[in-house]
């Protein structure tokens, strides 16, 4: 096995990108809110506020700051001009589904980017409704496609 994020003598380094080709990017991630049954219901009956405030609008913000921020969270992922990050939240059921897809036109995908921001927007939700119950699950954090690199995944929207 090759490890990539090695140099020659083992130690972490940043994979160079500067060889590769800039190509538009494209990935989806999601997460899930699992609330209990009364904080879904609270959220329904309130236009989808807490206490806090509006939860979705809230996690919407965050997430898209989490996503253009994922290089400073993640070791080696490179800064990115982010073209595009665009944050769904429905709730669907007893659950919040958050969907988050980012683009750019650059020489590395933005699967992280996806991923930090749904996990982001998810953990907003959970602050923002913590006071209602802290028996809510986040989970279920997932890429759903990427394209526009040496490979794809997935269905692109």
């Amino acid at each position: 096995m090759t490890f990539t994020h090695l140099d020659a003598d083992q130690r972490p380094t940043m994979v160079d990108v500067g060889g590769k080709v800039a190509t538009q990017r494209r990935a989806t991630a999601e997460a899930r809110v699992q609330f209990p049954a009364a904080v879904a219901a609270a959220l329904r009956d309130n236009g989808l506020r807490s206490p806090k405030g509006p939860v979705f609008d809230t996690a919407i913000v965050a997430g898209v700051l989490g996503a253009k921020r994922t290089h400073e969270l993640i070791p080696f992922c490179h800064p990115l001009g982010i073209e595009s990050c665009r944050i769904v939240i429905d709730l669907e059921g007893d659950a919040a589904v958050i969907r988050c897809s980012v683009s750019v036109h650059h020489k590395t995908g933005v699967e992280m980017e996806a991923l930090t921001g749904a996990s982001i927007a998810a953990l907003t939700v959970y602050d923002m409704c913590k006071g209602l119950s802290h028996d809510i699950v986040i989970g279920g954090v997932r890429l759903l496609s990427k394209d526009g690199g040496k490979s794809a995944y997935g269905v692109v929207p």
